[in-house]
């Protein structure tokens, strides 16, 4: 109720809709140093199609990788005489075929059933429990935010529900030792606390990793999903996606996230 508003701080009004006075827009760099990184998706083949180059490029330098899936990636097929268990089987496979190309070291399947994904109570705790383990400084995931800007790659609701849960799993939930009390008490997961995430898909970007150097290694992971691609077409489609992205920050080939800072 009340009367009039107050006077407008110019500095609080500088900063609406920003985290701590940084503006959402506030171009970001990776962190360093950088030891250790975790890539939760929700699919086999999300890692490789939302970073794969990025994901190449940190192994190359050092940086320990591991990736959290979080479905079976049962559904994924057209082909009506290939079994969810078949595709699933299979979809594993290559997703370690995919992971070693890049220098991938553990790969954590969650198992739960594709298409069917929610933001639970149950699958925030289990990436909380892999982030605890793996101890990494940047979390990859998924843009948890249903695209509106007519691209026709509106958003996958197991996406949706993978970075939803995973935001939440990274703060406040891995970072304090009375959220899932448990993992500390009966599994001795030490609370961690973790610097930088990025997120793939989004629509304003505010970090952008030239990919020049290791676009052909991104690629070979991505062929190596042969159930989910076309080998003949996903490469000019690829290459010109990361040329698209990259020409307007004077990259030749660059993948692009929205960053946020933890620290």
């Amino acid at each position: 109720m009340g009367g009039p508003p107050g006077p407008v701080n110019p500095a609080r009004a500088a900063n609406r809709g920003s985290i701590c006075g940084v503006s959402p827009v506030e171009r970001h760099d990776l962190i360093s140093p950088l030891e250790r990184a975790l890539v939760v998706v929700s699919h086999p083949d999300d890692a490789e199609f939302g970073a794969a180059a990025t994901i190449a490029g940190l192994t190359s330098n050092g940086v320990r990788v591991d990736y959290v899936v979080t479905t079976d990636g049962s559904k994924g097929t057209e082909d009506p005489a290939v079994t969810p268990e078949q595709l699933s089987t299979t979809r594993v496979a290559e997703q370690r075929a995919a992971a070693d190309i890049l220098g991938v070291s553990e790969i954590v399947h969650l198992g739960y059933p594709d298409g069917y994904l929610t933001p639970s109570l149950d699958l925030r705790r289990d990436i909380v429990r892999q982030i605890r383990r793996f101890r990494p400084e940047l979390v990859i995931t998924q843009n948890p935010q249903r695209r509106l800007d007519h691209n026709p790659y509106i958003g996958h609701p197991d996406h949706l529900a993978t970075g939803e849960a995973t935001l939440s799993a990274v703060y406040p939930a891995a970072r304090d030792h009375l959220n899932f009390p448990e993992l500390w008490t009966e599994e001795k997961l030490e609370p961690w606390k973790v610097r930088q995430v990025l997120l793939t898909g989004v629509e304003k970007p505010n970090l952008w990793v030239d990919i020049s150097e290791t676009f052909e290694t991104g690629l070979r992971a991505i062929l190596a999903h042969e159930s989910q691609v076309d080998p003949d077409t996903v490469g000019e489609r690829v290459r010109e996606r990361a040329r698209l992205i990259g020409e307007p920050q004077g990259i030749g080939l660059a993948q692009a996230f929205a960053s946020i800072l933890l620290e």
